[in-house]
């Protein structure tokens, strides 16, 4: 990884402003005169892990229109979120940066995702992917699940996107007896318009609500981020009845094979309406699968499940497309993660990265556009837990760092642990420990971590290059429900 300047941080406002008034300079240099900026699509899943689409091995889930997708564009299989836990990898999709790094990496109550009426929430100062889209005439849209803080100050109408329409956190937090948490609330902008939602209708209604918002602004550039609920956090996913028993996995299958329906109609209507050599469509998870008893998603043939910083919780799926720009039917293995989307986004958009604070993502338009030589803009990738760094990859390796304090895991367990270190290339699944036979290696990772260390920090240290935290108090905070 890099390290950027840290010279003095600019506020949102500041960058909003300056990028405004440079608005037409940045369009030239970095578009051809008159060219259009390209659409840009995010659909996300939540919690669907590597093995559990067709074009990356799953041989239980029907998913035609995503096996397509790849067919037509590129498969990233060395793709990373920076979390194993939808908060803090959303946190990083959307400013480009380790979660340590904006203060997102756990929640106001020492946990590491965010609930119902927790005062903490993305800052509203950081320049969201949104923001910097927003900044250069794109319409911008959030369906879906968004999981960033449900008071007002963090909802997504507050980061950049013109329209929100979705659940302000996981389907599994619904409504408690004692009322501290409120019915499951299905908003549009900052108004509760249903709840608690049905969750079966999710996936079908973000997809019309996606359709629709495409269609409105198909004459100028648009930037829809489609977080879906699904396969979601509950034990028994949800999917409309068209879709129920109709998969060979349970709910979990039903779910999937729905949102990848749900991708084709997406794709279809783009098509549709002539702008399918215009857009660029990203398709990826916020996070492994989880371990479930009986098991349902699948992190094959990675070792872990989501929730740790196993290569199964942390490397997931990825399809690219967009016709004539990005080759058809090709992969890349190089390591590139979430993170990298908002600076390759400003790139397409004509524009660049705000100015004056580090952002950990990398351009990685070379790669999607298979230039010559291309290779990963990152020297090193860190996989953090709860703040806590566990492990580095650099190239091809992976090593697990001897932890002597708290391992911390999900669900609170602990033990020691001696280092590990993985050939990602010849042993994908992690099961040849070779820290012993290359003692080079794991010197110049280890190296790599203490880098990391200094500048994110670690358990019990602050790094440099942190921002101030995202947490913003409020006396009494608003419980989101129904406004009749």
């Amino acid at each position: 990884m890099r390290m950027a300047s840290t010279r003095r941080a600019v506020t949102r406002r500041d960058f909003l402003k300056a990028t405004v008034a440079a608005l037409p300079m940045v369009g030239a240099t970095a578009l051809a005169k008159g060219e259009r900026p390209p659409n840009l699509v995010i659909i996300l899943c939540d919690n669907l892990g590597y093995g559990d689409i067709g074009c990356f091995g799953s041989t239980k889930h029907r998913t035609p229109h995503v096996d397509r997708m790849a067919a037509e564009g590129m498969r990233l299989t060395s793709f990373y979120v920076s979390s194993g836990v939808c908060t803090p990898s959303r946190a990083s999709l959307m400013t480009g940066c380790y979660p340590r790094r904006v203060n997102m990496h756990v929640n106001g109550k020492g946990g590491v995702v965010l609930f119902p009426v927790d005062t903490k929430g993305l800052n509203p100062d950081e320049v969201t992917v949104a923001e910097v889209l927003k900044a250069q005439g794109y319409a911008t849209a959030c369906i879906g699940k968004w999981h960033l803080g449900d008071q007002p100050q963090f909802l997504p109408t507050r980061q950049g996107f013109d329209h929100y329409f979705g659940i302000p956190y996981s389907d599994d937090m619904v409504g408690t007896k004692d009322g501290r948490r409120p019915p499951l609330p299905l908003m549009r902008g900052e108004r509760v318009i249903e709840a608690p939602v049905d969750r079966s209708t999710l996936t079908a209604r973000y997809t019309r609500e996606a359709i629709d918002f495409i269609t409105a602004n198909r004459e100028r550039p648009f930037f829809l981020y489609l977080p879906h609920a699904m396969p979601g956090s509950t034990r028994k996913p949800f999917a409309s009845k068209p879709f129920q028993g109709k998969s060979a996995n349970g709910a979990y299958g039903d779910s999937v094979e729905e949102i990848d329906w749900s991708t084709g109609e997406i794709l279809a209507a783009i098509k549709r309406m002539g702008l399918d050599e215009h857009t660029l469509v990203v398709w990826t998870s916020d996070n492994g699968a989880p371990r479930r008893n009986p098991p349902q998603g699948s992190n094959a043939p990675l070792r872990g499940w989501g929730y740790t910083t196993g290569e199964g919780a942390m490397r997931v799926p990825c399809v690219v497309r967009w016709p004539g720009k990005v080759p058809a039917g090709t992969a890349c293995d190089e390591v590139c993660t979430t993170m990298d989307l908002l600076p390759t986004f400003a790139r397409l958009a004509g524009t660049t990265p705000p100015k004056g604070r580090p952002i950990d993502g990398r351009d990685i338009w070379p790669l999607l556009s298979r230039a010559e030589g291309a290779r990963s803009p990152h020297e090193a990738f860190y996989y953090y837990y709860l703040g806590q760094l566990q492990a580095v990859r650099s190239g091809k390796w992976k090593l697990y760092l001897p932890l002597d304090a708290k391992w911390i895991t999900f669900g609170g367990r602990t033990r020691k642990s001696p280092a590990e270190l993985y050939d990602l290339d010849a042993d994908l699944g992690e099961t040849r420990n070779l820290a012993a036979r290359r003692p080079d290696v794991v010197k110049r990772l280890l190296a790599l971590a203490e880098r990391a260390r200094a500048d994110l920090g670690d358990i019990g240290r602050r790094g440099k290059g942190q921002r101030p935290a995202g947490h913003v108090a409020q006396p009494k905070p608003q419980l989101l429900s129904r406004q009749r």
